[in-house]
């Protein structure tokens, strides 16, 4: 329902996950009989958890961690680990930089070259883990890094951008032909971030496994403050699970995987995204604040160093616990910051339903309170 901004502007109305809530059926389950394993393309993960490509984040260690627990970390490759030999001196270096520095540091830090053998490196050392081996690049960035990154043996690759489109117009730069690109490549790709569902419509056309959903949701982000534009999480991930549906109609079967990424800063947010449809959910704030993440309870993605128009903040975002803590418990907190699988397990259990695929059915409210 479309409501009346003045005379010469009208908007839809949205809604954000702390605007909805999922409830309740007439049947429960035991939260033991409850499966939240996720697939995409080959790989099958027993968490449906990415962990974002950010420094404060993902680190190659972090990463084969992350895949030993059952999820997916996918290493930022424009980070400080394909810029530096050995960058942990300027991660604690960003760690306790005072507030009014940090930002002109950053993009000092930053703006050292990327290297080819870095990224081959840091990629090797994943795999000598015995993980899925996963890297993102920025669509700017995909061009130049994208065969050093296939020779490197990925397994499933990540393009991300604070908004990604199959039609990028520039007046000065070859734009990535995604459609060319993805057909040509021989691994998965998940692109994104997209927040309508025509944009990601258009996504999925291009070949992509998986689709990101999101724009400037994450608490390190400033981007409704800088540019304006802001994608409410629920109603984005539920127009692009629209999306998913009737491109599997119009592709004869092909299913495209919607993966939120942004907002989900609990276990109550990862169970409204998939509610509304996600397959997947990409995390960043939640997984940093483990005391084994390389940020050490601090946060920031590439938008907070940005070399011309910075749109983040570096984040004070605290220590949970640790990684396995996170992901399964024990809980010491009530704050639905850790043990992420035992509570999508227990809202599951809850709701009875077995598995994602019909928790995407889960009845939804819109809730009177908001943040509650």
């Amino acid at each position: 329902m479309d409501i009346e901004i003045g005379r010469a502007k009208r908007a839809r109305r949205v809604y954000s996950f702390d605007d909805v809530a999922v409830v309740p059926s007439r049947r429960t389950r035991d939260p033991e009989n409850v499966s939240v394993s996720w697939s995409i393309d080959a790989y099958t993960f027993e968490v449906p958890f990415l962990a974002a490509p950010m420094d404060s984040v993902v680190s190659p260690a972090t990463a084969v961690m992350i895949g030993q627990l059952g999820g997916l970390g996918v290493l930022d490759l424009e980070g400080v680990w394909a810029r530096y030999e050995d960058p942990e001196p300027l991660l604690e270096e960003i760690r306790s930089l005072p507030a009014d520095r940090a930002t002109a540091r950053m993009q000092q830090i930053y703006a050292e070259p990327i290297k080819a053998e870095l990224i081959r490196d840091r990629l090797a050392q994943i795999r000598e883990g015995g993980v899925t081996v996963a890297g993102s690049l920025s669509p700017q960035r995909t061009q130049e890094f994208y065969q050093t990154v296939v020779d490197a043996g990925v397994d499933l690759f990540v393009i991300r951008g604070t908004t990604v489109s199959a039609e990028h117009v520039s007046k000065h730069l070859e734009p990535l032909n995604l459609k060319k690109f993805i057909y040509e490549l021989d691994v998965p790709v998940i692109v994104g971030g997209a927040a309508t569902y025509t944009a990601a419509l258009h996504l999925m056309r291009t070949g992509a496994a998986g689709v990101l959903v999101g724009f400037g949701g994450g608490a390190a982000s400033t981007t409704r403050t800088t540019l304006g534009i802001h994608a409410p999480m629920a109603t984005a991930v539920a127009d692009v699970a629209g999306a998913r549906r009737d491109y599997l109609d119009e592709s004869g079967g092909r299913y495209v995987h919607v993966i939120a990424d942004g907002g989900l800063g609990s276990s109550g947010d990862i169970v409204k995204a998939i509610a509304c449809g996600a397959d997947a959910v990409m995390l960043g704030t939640t997984l940093a604040r483990a005391t084994d993440a390389p940020g050490r309870g601090w946060h920031w993605g590439a938008e907070a160093h940005h070399p011309q128009l910075p749109r983040g903040h570096r984040v004070q975002v605290g220590q949970t616990g640790t990684l396995e803590e996170i992901l399964y418990g024990p809980a010491g907190v009530a704050d639905g910051t850790a043990n992420l699988v035992g509570a999508l397990k227990r809202s599951m259990a809850t709701t009875g339903y077995s598995d994602l695929k019909e928790f995407q059915r889960v009845e939804v409210v819109v809730a009177p309170y908001q943040g509650h």
